[in-house]
This record gives C-alpha cells, sequence and structure tokens, in this order.
C-alpha cells in the first residue's frame, strides 16, 4: 500500500511512517517543519525527518503546505493514495490566540484540502484524521470532582471510565486552537457521512512518546522530562497542580490506525488516549520522573489557570475497544515516561 501521512516528522507522523514502513508500505510523508515556525529552535523536527529518510525504506519526504490547496491537489491526484493519515496540525491553543488565521488555515483549511483532494482523486482510501481532546472545550470541567492528595478525580460515577464520545462539544469555552479543530473534526465526519468515505477523527488525549519534540506550549511529559533533565524550572498553571491528563504512546496510536486502515468505518470519532490507567497529575508525572532520572525536578507555581485548560480528563475507550476489540495499550505510564527520558538523554 501507498501510505500518505501529512505533518510526518512530527510525533505522531513520524510513528506511523515508521510503523507501516515496518509493515512493508510504500511512505509519502508530509511536512515543511512549520513546528519550528510556530515555536522555534526548541520546536524543530528536522533532526526526525532526516532519521526517517536514512532509515525507512521507500519513504519520500515532500515539503509541502497544506494550506496550500493547488500543490495539495496535485500531489494527491499524482500519488493516489491507498489511505491517508492526517496529523499535521497547528497544535498549541496558547499559542492559536496570538496566531488566529494561521491557526485556523492549518488546522481547518488544511484538513478541508486534503478531504477534498481524497474525495476526487482516490475516494475509497480511508482518512484518518488526529483531532484533539480541545475539541469538548472545558465542558469536561462541568462534571463534579473530588480532590485527591495529588491529583483531581471525577466524582460523578457516570464518568468512573472517563469522558466518552457522546460528551458535549457545544456551549464551552473552546480556545481558538480548540474551535478550528473543532471545524476540522465536523468536516471530517460530514465527508464520511454526506460523500460516504471511510473517514475516522481520533480525539486524542496527551499523546507522547521518545521522539517528541516537546516545548513548554505542547508536548506535557516531554517538556516535564527536558526540564528535569535540563535543571529548568517547570511553571504550573493553578490546579495546585493536580490537573489530570491521560496519556497515549504514539506506538500505541499508528497501531490503532492501522486497524481503522485494514477495517475502515465511515464518519466515526474515537477518543483515543490512555484512559484512567495512564493518566496523571503534573505532581504525579514530577515523581514518576524523578524516579528514571534521579533529579529532583524544579518548579515555580502560577495561581491562574490557562484559559480553558481541562482540570481533570481522561479518555473512556469503552467505544473504540467495542469496534476494535484486538486493540489494546502497549505501553503503560511509567514506562513511556522512562523511554522518553533515555531519548532525551541520548539526544543531549
Amino acid at each position: 500500500m501507498k501510505i500518505l501521512v501529512t505533518g510526518s516528522s512530527g510525533l505522531i507522523g513520524s510513528e506511523v511512517c515508521t510503523y507501516f514502513s515496518g509493515k512493508g508500505h510504500s511512505i509519502h510523508g508530509i511536512d515543511n517543519n512549520q513546528r519550528m515556525e510556530f515555536f522555534g529552535a526548541q520546536g524543530d523536527t528536522s533532526w526526525r525527518q532526516k532519521e526517517l529518510s536514512d532509515n525507512l525504506i521507500d519513504f519520500t519526504h515532500h515539503v509541502l503546505d497544506i494550506r496550500d490547496r493547488a500543490k495539495v491537489l496535485d500531489l494527491i491526484k499524482s500519488i493516489k493514495p491507498d489511505a491517508i493519515v492526517h496529523t499535521a496540525a497547528q497544535p498549541s491553543h496558547d499559542k492559536a490566540a496570538s496566531i488566529p488565521f494561521d491557526d485556523f488555515d492549518v488546522n481547518a483549511v488544511g484538513t478541508l484540502n486534503l478531504l477534498e483532494a481524497t474525495r476526487q482523486f482516490c475516494t475509497d482510501s480511508p482518512f484518518v484524521h488526529m483531532s484533539t481532546n480541545k475539541v469538548y472545550g472545558d465542558g469536561p470541567n462541568e462534571v463534579s470532582l473530588k480532590e485527591l492528595d495529588t491529583r483531581w478525580d471525577y466524582a460523578d460515577p457516570a464518568y468512573e471510565n472517563g469522558i466518552s464520545e457522546s460528551f458535549s462539544i457545544d456551549q464551552c469555552k473552546h480556545s481558538l486552537f480548540g474551535a478550528s479543530k473543532v471545524a476540522a473534526d465536523v468536516m471530517v465526519q460530514e465527508y464520511g457521512r454526506y460523500f460516504g468515505m471511510a473517514t475516522c477523527c481520533l480525539r486524542g488525549g496527551c499523546l507522547t512518546g521518545p521522539s517528541h519534540s516537546g516545548v513548554e506550549l505542547h508536548g506535557f511529559l516531554s517538556y516535564l522530562v527536558k526540564c528535569n533533565l535540563d535543571g529548568t524550572s517547570y511553571k504550573i498553571f493553578g490546579y495546585k497542580g493536580k490537573q489530570v491528563r491521560d496519556n497515549i504512546h504514539s506506538e500505541d496510536v499508528a497501531q490503532f490506525i492501522d486497524l481503522f486502515v485494514q477495517s475502515p468505518r465511515s464518519g466515526e470519532v474515537y477518543n483515543l488516549g490512555g484512559g484512567k490507567d495512564n493518566s496523571c497529575s503534573i505532581l504525579e508525572a514530577f515523581e514518576i520522573c524523578e524516579s528514571h532520572s534521579g533529579i529532583s525536578q524544579k518548579y515555580e507555581y502560577q495561581e491562574g489557570n490557562r484559559i480553558g485548560d481541562h482540570i481533570c480528563y481522561y479518555s473512556d475507550l469503552t467505544k473504540i475497544k467495542s469496534h476494535y476489540p484486538t486493540f489494546s495499550l502497549r505501553h503503560s505510564l511509567t514506562a513511556t515516561i522512562k523511554q522518553i527520558v533515555e531519548a532525551h538523554k541520548r539526544r543531549s
């Protein structure tokens, strides 16, 4: 198969390239290192693109901006991929407020360009879109919570397993990033339902892994580990450092994408995260990281929380496991953080 991966030098994109290449598929990667433009030198992913080009068999790199409609149409017309995995994005809800046009053009318009090109030239090819849990806005903060020693958790038994796909995405504050991702998410669903195309939105929790180039505005565990190893102070924004995220290893994301490509559905939505078992607060992440690095975490606390930030969020994996019973998380939270620590040490 020919697999087209957008954002191919990023965390999930590069993992998907590696995963499908390992299965003998031909890989076409689209990436223009826009992350460095958004986040500066810390966000540079050119090192990852070089690794892919050096190590993968039958990998072709395309420097292309997904906002360029004509070039997107031309490329997909020429390749006619058997599957499209769309991971390219402006990924920071903090950054979006200062670059609203760029944010919407990349996240929403770029997605539309890819969808329409797919409809025109390879209608039957599965289209997988990396969405985000930020499409739920700050709605999860309305769920009743209980404060524990090191974390917040859901007090309402209806959310014992986390946030499901039926949770409302309406009537809440999203951040401009969340709004642009909602537009893309709904468009991907619509191309599935209206045109009968095989599409799915993966509403990710915290996507992580050893290949992540984490920065303060994006990349929770990767940036936390970087701060720990560099002796840099990590800034906590509100909620006593007890805010909770579920974390999923990039290999587990690639594993699910493979399952969907093999057995696609139309207009589907899945919450894809680590679930309750792979969730942690910032304070708990400090402790796990310290256990692997042997270095005490420096941090500072700022009382005000980030706008629209979740107090507690972890994914309910009931639907995804029902539709794809062979899907399972192969990487525990502690093992994932250990891998990130080791990867940062190798690169430093």
